[in-house]
């Protein structure tokens, strides 16, 4: 299980290469809340994503072969591979689903990387991927059950905790990376609240069950929260330093994003809001007092799809 210690020297490594992003302290009644929020603006972040933080980090520590990298994404880990590839010298292919967004998929081709829109769901455009890297001798790199990857990601947690004070940070789950990452950095210090929309359940069943399961996925953050199970080492982690985990709807989702615009004309897709939309729908309900803490994860959408 990696450490706090470890996340510290992602960090080290990645900072001349991706963005420190502002984080904002809104006072009390900002949203209607009672309790003060902090928002931490990874949208900003390089490729539009936090994960930028996490495909920096493992190129840099990994021997990229000539045929270059590969990796299977939604969306928003296959543009920050394509940019890091890009930025480092080297050769990218994408494997994303038929579901992905239009727009994450020309922000792919535009960092120069060859694409593949294969299968209904992030499961088998994964598969074609790992069987492309058998094939070509290319270095895959994981969405999230990479160490390497999430350490990464963890970064944002350090960095957020220096510009802001925070006792509870809620953390938008897909395949479980980013969520311990910032769990492996901050975890023993504030509580950590994973978040995830009725359709994207991984995390959660996985808590039920007591063991990462199968899901089935849909809905309004399919193509970025579109894990069918959660990382085998993401949840080592989640059971040890993750508090809770709870579910939000589509709807809720809807309106985190527009009341983002509304309030403060930041844009962010799905994926971006689902951490706030926890705390406008009563979702998750703080205690008086509680200093509260959340990741705009990211801005990969249409702006039109949330006016």
């Amino acid at each position: 299980m990696i450490s706090r210690r470890d996340i510290e020297a992602a960090w080290v490594r990645i900072r001349p290469h991706v963005r420190r992003t502002p984080a904002l302290e809104l006072t009390a009644g900002t949203f209607g809340l009672a309790e003060p929020l902090a928002l931490k603006l990874e949208s900003l972040q390089v490729s539009g994503s936090f994960k930028g933080r996490g495909a920096f980090h493992k190129l840099l520590v990994s021997k990229v072969p000539e045929a270059g990298v590969i990796a299977a994404s939604g969306g928003n880990h296959g543009a920050a591979v394509a940019y890091a590839a890009r930025a480092l010298g080297h050769r990218a292919e994408i494997f994303v689903p038929t579901i992905s967004a239009p727009t994450k998929v020309a922000r792919l081709k535009s960092y120069g990387a060859v694409v593949h829109q294969v299968g209904a769901v992030y499961a088998e455009a994964r598969a074609a991927s790992e069987k492309r890297a058998a094939e070509t001798g290319a270095l895959a790199v994981h969405a999230y059950e990479d160490p390497e990857v999430f350490a990464g990601a963890g970064s944002v947690a350090l960095e957020f905790a220096e510009q802001a004070p925070f006792d509870t940070l809620l953390v938008a789950v897909g395949g479980g990376g980013l969520i311990a990452g910032c769990a492996a950095a901050v975890g023993d210090k504030v509580k950590v609240v994973a978040v995830e929309t009725e359709g994207t359940p991984t995390m959660y069943e996985a808590r039920r069950a007591g063991q990462p399961v199968e899901v089935k996925i849909s809905g309004i953050a399919a193509d970025a929260l579109g894990a069918s199970r959660i990382g085998a080492p993401n949840f080592e982690i989640a059971q040890k330093l993750v508090a809770d985990s709870i579910l939000v709807t589509d709807d809720a989702v809807r309106a985190a994003q527009r009341a983002l615009w509304d309030e403060l004309r930041i844009i962010a897709e799905p994926a971006g809001a689902t951490g706030l939309a926890a705390l406008l729908s009563g979702a998750y309900r703080p205690v008086a007092g509680e200093r509260l803490a959340t990741l705009v994860c990211g801005a990969n959408t249409e702006p039109g799809s949330v006016l």
